[in-house]
């Protein structure tokens, strides 16, 4: 049959021959042709067919009896459905099933939740059997069986993992374990009180084996119970009162009293169990000195080996559990007591506490092999970690003492002068003073000068250079304690002595002048700290140790000091000035009686601050500032004079009897001035020195001169350049002549003088005198400012100022 199927070639039937172009068109011959061997061929195939089949002829039939077979069961089947349909529909069997089915499930639920509920009822009465048999073994002295049974019904429980949605008899049962653990840990605790006896009047500490308890049947051993309280988890808080009993009544004796120990057994005849153990704390009426702690490490080893044997049964894990109860406290009592007052007082001895590091050391290991501290976690190894550090515990108290000492120091001066101090810088003669304030009177380094200083500043820097010198004989780590200590003590005085005095330095007293000397004399020596001591440093601390950024601190310390003591001289002049009224109409009697007191108040307060101020500070910062002072009060004197607008000639004569009076008052003040500047500067000194230091000095002087002076006069000295060296302004001179003179052609014509003629008058001299001819000028500060004036007016800035 294959055959018949294979592809049929049309072209196999035609005559062409040559067929290679597909598109070339079939003759009619051809389609003849070709037709009649497509119907020979075709009948061909319907031989071929008809022959196959009645070959298979019993093969095609089997093969339709099948067929019709199954279709005939189809229409069986499908008859058979549509009966179960009508079936169904006319009756709602469906609803029945389904009602049944639910009605199962629910069944099934039910008794599913009643096997769960009778399953939870079965575990709830077995934990309540267990735990009444817990109480029951309590009372029968079962502890340790009880103890398993606590522990496992804390798990069952789930004790600390509560969840918020559970049965109320979880919450019961949890309540009723609870009840009884209390029970069982209270009845643990008052077996292990009665176990370890403490008898403080005969120092004694009993431990007994054998224990009994009312309510309890039996005896019970004290390995037992000790062994229930691991079981449930209490070991430390049962031990915890017997530690702090063991502290009290048998290692503070043996640290603080260097008490010795005996411990003695007593063993039952037939068992040879141990019934009794003692221990007793033997006091010494001569102790003698531990001077490298081995008494005291002996007795504490005899008191852990006690312990280790006869409370703990030899057990790691109850030593290790009463190591951690005790360990922290004993190990402070040792430091508190022995290694800390073992630090040597001087570096020089610190080589001898090798002998007490090396006690330590064996100490800690024997305790570490009797488990009683850990011999991994460093921190109960604070005593050799203590000892080995000595060296830093000994800086560190020294560096307290140093600084405890300077505070005292700072604390209890007075800074006080005593009356015998004399004005000139000197105790009086046979005083007893004399020797005392002779050792203040210091020399500033770098200044070439004394000064008085208070006895803390002295006894501070004493300090600090004793520490320094410790530095230069210490070791690196000693030495840098010390190197901060000496800072340290450098920086209280600008912390403590401020706020001590701080109303001293809030007025014109001695007190605030002394602190400024301090400050100087510490800047000062501070900038040699470094120079003295710096080589003779471990190397390690060369790099580190400065001292220089401490001296601009005290340097701006004792100049703000400075400088607000001169503020308050110059608000307390400008007070006392104020109440001149700016000296007007003192030709009457009452307003010149009121210059007059303030007159009189600015030559108390001058001389006030003449005596206060000349005994103590540098003769340099005294002229300095006695200058600043009196430059103050007389530039405003005579500003106010100069502002008055009318002027009568008996006022005139007032007011320079005035200046004249204050004047003569302060000739004292400016003589002791004189001295300063002429111990200063011996070869440059010249009368008019002060004048130049002081310009309102003679400023004021010629306005004494200008008051009873005639205005032509006045007219003559402006147009020669007087005035305006002296420092008057063209205004001021103006202004001046028309409050004393009234007007009158003369008067205008000097006005007229005095500001027309000025120009070219200084306008020649500016071009006229060069620096060749200038030595006309033998007053350097004429000179100077003759300099300035001709520069003025070349600048041609003169006459637009004038305009």
């Amino acid at each position: 049959m294959d055959d018949l199927f294979d592809a049929i070639n049309v072209r196999d039937h035609l005559l062409t021959s040559d067929l290679r172009d597909p598109t070339a068109p079939l003759s009619a011959p051809d389609l003849r042709l070709l037709i009649t061997r497509l119907e020979s061929h075709s009948v061909q195939i319907k031989s071929k067919v008809k022959s196959y089949i009645l070959a298979h002829h019993r093969d095609f039939s089997a093969l339709f009896s099948l067929c019709n077979d199954a279709v005939s069961r189809t229409d069986q089947i499908n008859q058979s459905l549509l009966d179960l349909l009508a079936l169904v529909s006319d009756s709602p069997i469906d609803g029945e099933i389904r009602e049944i089915i639910e009605e199962l499930s629910g069944k099934m639920k039910e008794a599913r939740a009643k096997r769960e509920i009778l399953e939870l009822v079965r575990i709830i009465v077995g934990i309540s059997e267990r735990l009444g048999g817990v109480k029951e073994g309590v009372k029968n002295g079962r502890l340790r069986l009880a103890a398993d049974d606590i522990r496992e019904l804390k798990k069952v429980l789930r004790i600390g993992d509560e969840e918020e949605r559970e049965p109320v008899v979880y919450g019961l049962l949890r309540k009723e374990w609870l009840d009884c653990f209390e029970e069982i840990q209270e009845l643990l605790v008052k077996f292990v009180e009665n176990a370890v006896q403490f008898e403080p009047d005969s120092s004694i500490v009993r431990v007994k084996y054998r224990l009994s308890v009312d309510g309890i049947a039996g005896v019970v051993d004290l390995h037992s119970v000790l062994d229930s309280m691991e079981v449930i988890g209490i070991l430390d808080y049962g031990l915890a009162k017997v530690a702090d009993q063991m502290i009290k009544h048998v290692i503070i004796p043996v640290v603080k009293k260097g008490s010795s120990i005996s411990t003695m057994v007593d063993l039952k005849d037939v068992s040879k169990e141990m019934t009794e153990a003692i221990l007793k704390i033997l006091s010494t009426s001569n102790p003698t000195v531990d001077m490298d702690g081995e008494i005291i490490y002996s007795g504490i080893i005899q008191v852990i080996n006690f312990v280790c044997k006869c409370i703990c049964f030899e057990n790691p894990s109850w030593t290790r559990c009463f190591g951690r109860l005790t360990w922290p406290r004993i190990s402070e009592l040792i430091i508190s007591n022995f290694l800390s007052k073992a630090i040597p007082e001087d570096a020089s001895k610190l080589a001898g506490f090798q002998k007490i590091i090396k006690h330590t050391y064996e100490f800690e290991t024997a305790l570490k092999e009797k488990a009683f501290i850990s011999a991994s976690d460093s921190t109960d190894q604070k005593l050799s970690n203590f000892a080995e550090n000595v060296e830093l515990h000994f800086a560190s108290r020294k560096k307290t003492e140093i600084l405890a000492k300077a505070r005292n120091l700072l604390l209890q001066c007075d800074f006080t002068i005593p009356q015998e101090y004399t004005r000139n810088g000197h105790p009086m003669k046979n005083s007893g003073t004399a020797v005392n304030y002779y050792e203040h009177v210091v020399d500033l380094l770098f200044l070439s000068e004394r000064c008085l200083v208070s006895k803390a500043a002295t006894q501070l820097m004493d300090l600090v250079h004793q520490t320094l010198k410790d530095i230069c004989l210490s070791s690196p780590r000693v030495a840098l304690e010390f190197y901060h200590a000496a800072r340290d003590a450098l920086i209280l005085y600008d912390a403590v002595v401020p706020v001590k005095l701080e109303r001293q330095l809030d007025a014109v007293n001695q007190v605030a002048v002394l602190i400024h000397n301090d400050c100087l004399y510490l800047s000062q020596e501070i900038l040699g700290l470094a120079f003295e001591y710096r080589p003779d440093f471990p190397i390690s601390i060369k790099e580190h140790a400065v001292f220089v950024d401490l001296a601009p601190r005290f340097q701006v310390m004792a100049e703000e000091i400075l400088q607000k003591q001169i503020q308050l001289v110059i608000s307390n002049l400008k007070e006392a000035i104020d109440g001149a009224d700016g000296f007007q109409n003192t030709h009457q009697a009452q307003q010149f009686e009121s210059a007059k007191f303030s007159i009189d108040q600015v030559v108390f307060i001058l001389e006030k601050v003449h005596i206060i101020w000349e005994p103590l500070l540098l003769p340099s910062t005294y002229k300095k500032s006695l200058c600043m002072v009196l430059e103050s009060v007389l530039s405003r004197i005579t500003k106010d004079i100069l502002l008055l607008d009318d002027m009568a000639a008996e006022e005139t004569l007032q007011l320079q009897r005035l200046i004249h009076l204050m004047l003569e008052s302060i000739s004292s003040l400016m003589e002791s001035l004189i001295t300063v500047i002429q111990k200063e500067r011996p070869e440059e000194y010249h009368t008019s020195l002060v004048d130049d230091l002081i310009p309102s000095l003679r400023k004021i002087r010629k306005v004494a001169e200008l008051l009873d002076m005639p205005l032509k006069s006045i007219t003559t000295a402006w147009e020669s350049g007087e005035l305006i060296s002296i420092g008057f302004t063209m205004l001021e001179v103006k202004d001046f002549i028309k409050a004393i003179f009234t007007d009158s052609p003369l008067r205008k014509e000097c006005l007229w003088r005095i500001e027309n003629v000025c120009y070219s008058v200084f306008y020649g001299r500016a071009v006229g005198v060069n620096h060749e001819n200038i030595h006309c000028f033998p007053n350097p500060i004429k000179r100077a400012r003759f300099t300035v004036v001709t520069d003025f007016v070349k600048s041609n800035q003169w006459r637009t100022q004038q305009n």
